[in-house]
């Protein structure tokens, strides 16, 4: 070959250091033979620190008709470098611009893609009463207050409304936005509630503890009674009128019941129990009642920490068990006295406070006036509410002579002048014990200083509570932002209604847990905004434990997919449309995820939109497996890990697992899932391979051991096997409880198959029997039955004349006919039948 020839001439020519020129090409043919010469040459040819062409170059560049092929990989390159850098705007050669001398190839111009705009985090502000960006006063650091509870019953979900929404808040502002968050959390130990139920308690305990008679304990009661009477006639709260009827109705019920015991002469042991009864439906009442008499007599200081004390600790066990994170700093009213005297005292100094009768009121009249300050920002329209402001300063502290102690109906309690009953510490003003409201602002300044972040509370705090907190603080720091975002968990009702401790219309979170789990309860909160009203009902659970099944049930379908063997290279599996097309829908989720975090924490809508990921990814594993195809491994594993991580952030999952809920318990150090599957997947196989033995031998028993395995023994180790048609069995590790209550559910529904199965054959028994004994009558007779139609007939029993003796009509006796031949037809099948069955 010529070109072949010329090649090697030029490499010689090269080798003695001779330029190389292209001039012997020309002409040359172009067929596979040359293509490949010019190929095998145009290998050694560097285009890294530039290029001399020359018109050769140019010349066979024109020549050739059209690109060269993928084949012949060096004249391709040298193709596409000749067109890169050869100036030619127009195709005839002749007015081509010839660069002849080295040229360096240099990098183009960049630019950066367009700057989209991305959601900032927005949080409603009771303050403003909208959503507003949130901005830390000192960077990513964030000073948090939150209203702790006042211990003197146990916590109920109403408690659990507020922690769990807040622990939630509290875990994405930490672990998904970042912000290093320091948290501050009261104890109120000391209140109204507290000294009154404390006093209440100890009179009743030791009322019960001198055994009275059956006698002198309805005169007591009777009395307890009057007193009470005239409490609930002057209620006009019609809920906790409600309440107190309902007392009132059981009191009176168990009283009559003791009464007519002792007129009738009844046993002892009965009387005795009658008035256990009775005493025991009366304690409020008589607690009351008790309190009234002697509760200024109580002198045991003791029993006003030993109460609240207690109940902090069922408090802390509560939110242990709801995964609530404790709090970086808890602070105690009976432990911060000293700091609240002080606190009052500046506040008095600074001309915002006044003594009165030993008691120190904030002067809100004065506050309001002032140019820099503004009282009730968060409810301005509640000032005046007298009932509010009366809850806020409690039971004991809305005596007349307490309330003529105040220079305005809207002034509240800063510190309060001890009654005797009541505990006491020392201050300048005399003995006397903190208010409500000033509790919070004195502790959560010597925390966090002159201004917070967040302050969180329930909303039925915002008035008067916080509004006074907010009041007293920025008269105490003379500015004017205490707090920077305040933040109101909504309320919680019952089945719909109003719940309150108060009203003894509340759900203990323990009765709460004993019905569902802690995550269950935490997935409902989450399904609901924060800020907004949450119904805790059987409907409000029911969708909780639905979803919670359904994320499981996904993380186990993966795990399963996930241990199918596969060499390390086999994990890689090649992308297709539906993986590129599930793969897109998760980023839009993961954005929809973030952009609705960002919108006041929208938990709601990011559990809709995992909701929704989840169910792509089903449809795609059911998709796959209809085709007898292994889902992508990575892409499904990658989407799983990404929502464990997001309910983990929510705190709805513990421990370590990078996937799903965790088996056995969070608390355990053992991986019990990694543990066990090993041997589970071997017994899935024998137990697969022993029914495909079965199968072909047709040995039915062996595959019911098989089914029994299945449906009756894994089930009681919290082990479930999922058999499929063509595929492998799936193994998972499922709560024992959960797979028992399937099992339950599975028989009922099989037992209603199996007896609407036998309702059907019976019916269709029934139907067989009444088309027999149909085809029996003789068609002679079929009319003569029906009496109380018709008086006369032809000869062949069809009717002539109905019972009144009026002859049938024309278009009457047609039909009649029609229906006789009918059953001339039923009757000589059944004829037929008889024949056939006496000739066998």
């Amino acid at each position: 070959c010529l070109l072949h020839q010329h090649c090697q001439r030029q490499e010689h020519r090269m080798e003695a250091g001779e330029a190389y020129h292209y001039s012997a090409f020309l002409g040359v043919s172009t067929d596979e033979s040359g293509m490949k010469a010019l190929n095998d040459h145009l290998a050694a040819r560097s285009y890294i620190v530039g290029f001399t062409f020359s018109q050769a170059d140019v010349e066979i560049f024109r020549s050739l008709p059209k690109p060269p092929l993928d084949q012949y990989f060096h004249v391709k390159r040298w193709y596409r470098h000749i067109a890169a850098i050869w100036d030619c705007s127009q195709d005839d050669a002749k007015t081509c611009k010839l660069h002849t001398s080295k040229v360096k190839r240099t990098q183009p111009p960049w630019s950066p893609p367009p700057e989209l705009k991305q959601p900032e985090l927005r949080l409603y502000n009771s303050l403003t009463r909208s959503k507003e960006i949130f901005r830390p006063q000192n960077g990513k650091r964030v000073l948090w207050y939150c209203c702790g509870p006042t211990v003197y019953d146990a916590s109920h979900m109403g408690h659990a409304r507020s922690y769990i929404s807040f622990d939630i808040l509290r875990r994405i502002l930490m672990n998904y936005f970042k912000y290093d968050i320091f948290y501050c959390m009261n104890i109120t130990d000391v209140d109204d509630k507290i000294i009154k139920r404390a006093r209440q308690n100890h009179l009743f305990e030791q009322y019960k503890e001198k055994n009275l008679g059956a006698m002198q304990l309805l005169e007591d009661i009777r009395t307890a009674f009057k007193y009470f009477s005239v409490k609930l006639a002057e209620t006009t709260d019609p809920d906790k009128k409600q309440m107190l009827q309902r007392i009132n109705q059981a009191v009176e019920s168990s009283l009559k019941s003791l009464e007519e015991a002792m007129q009738q002469a009844f046993s002892s042991e009965e009387i005795g129990n009658r008035a256990k009864v009775l005493l025991n439906e009366a304690k409020d009442m008589l607690s009351d009642w008790l309190d009234v008499q002697f509760g200024s007599q109580v002198a045991d200081n003791s029993i006003f920490s030993t109460l609240p004390k207690y109940w902090e600790g069922e408090y802390h066990k509560d939110m242990d068990a709801l995964n609530v994170l404790p709090a970086d700093v808890l602070t105690r009213v009976s432990e911060y006295v000293p700091e609240i005297v002080q606190f009052v005292k500046k506040v008095v100094d600074n001309g915002y406070g006044y003594v009165s009768n030993g008691s120190v009121y904030f002067d809100t009249v004065k506050f309001d006036s002032s140019e820099k300050h503004s009282y009730a920002k968060l409810v301005p329209e509640a000032v005046g509410d007298q009932k509010a402001l009366h809850e806020g300063e409690g039971d004991l502290s809305i005596s007349a002579d307490r309330l003529s102690e105040k220079h305005s109906p809207n002034d509240f309690a800063l510190w309060k002048a001890s009654k005797p009953g009541e505990p006491s510490w020392d201050s300048p003003w005399g003995k006397g014990r903190p208010g409500w409201h000033i509790e919070c602002s004195a502790m959560a300044a010597s925390i966090l200083g002159e201004s917070m972040d967040i302050h969180g509370g329930g909303f039925d705090l915002r008035f008067p509570h916080h509004d006074n907190e907010l009041a007293q603080s920025e008269a105490y720091f003379e500015n004017d932002h205490w707090v920077r975002y305040f933040l109101h968990t909504g309320h919680l009702t019952i089945a719909g209604c109003k719940m309150s401790k108060s009203l003894k219309n509340f759900i203990t979170i323990k009765d709460a847990l004993n019905a569902n789990t802690g995550r269950q309860l935490r997935l409902a909160f989450l399904t609901h905004s924060w800020k907004d009203t949450l119904d805790y009902s059987s409907n409000t659970m029911d969708s909780a434990v639905q979803y919670e099944k359904f994320l499981n049930e996904f993380f186990l379908n993966v795990k399963d997919i996930l241990r199918t063997p596969t060499d390390i290279t086999g994990q890689f599996e090649r992308w297709q449309e539906q993986e590129l097309t599930l793969n897109n829908r998760f980023y839009e989720k993961k954005t929809a995820v973030h952009r609705a975090l960002c919108d006041n924490i929208d938990t709601r809508t990011v559990m809709e939109e995992l909701r929704s990921l989840v169910s792509q990814c089903n449809t795609y594993i059911a998709a796959k497996k209809s085709n007898k195809q292994l889902p992508n491994r990575i892409l499904l594993k990658t989407i799983a890990v990404y929502l464990t991580e997001m309910l983990k952030i929510f705190g709805a999952i513990e421990g370590e697992e990078p996937i799903g809920f965790p088996v056995g318990g969070g608390s355990q150090n053992l991986n019990v899932e990694a543990t066990v599957m090993p041997y589970l997947k071997v017994l899935s196989d024998f137990r697969e391979n022993v029914r495909q033995i079965a199968r072909e031998k047709k040995v039915s028993e062996v595959l019911q051991l098989c089914d029994g395995l299945r449906d009756d023994v894994l089930p009681e180790l919290g082990v479930r096997f999922e058999d499929h048609e063509g595929l492998p069995t799936v193994v998972k590790l499922v709560d024992r409880e959960t797979l028992l209550r399937e099992r339950e559910e599975k028989k009922k529904i099989e037992e209603e198959k199996r007896r609407k199965k036998e309702e059907a054959a019976q019916k269709k028994r029934e139907q067989e029997a009444a088309k027999l004994a149909k085809m029996k009558i003789p068609p002679s007779e079929l009319f003569r039955l029906e009496k109380d139609k018709y008086s006369k007939f032809d000869e062949n029993g069809i009717p002539t004349h109905d019972m009144e003796g009026k002859e049938l009509s024309k278009g009457q006796t047609k039909k009649l006919r029609k229906l006789y031949e009918m059953q001339e037809e039923r009757y000589n099948e059944y004829v037929r039948m008889l024949q056939n069955s006496s000739t066998k």
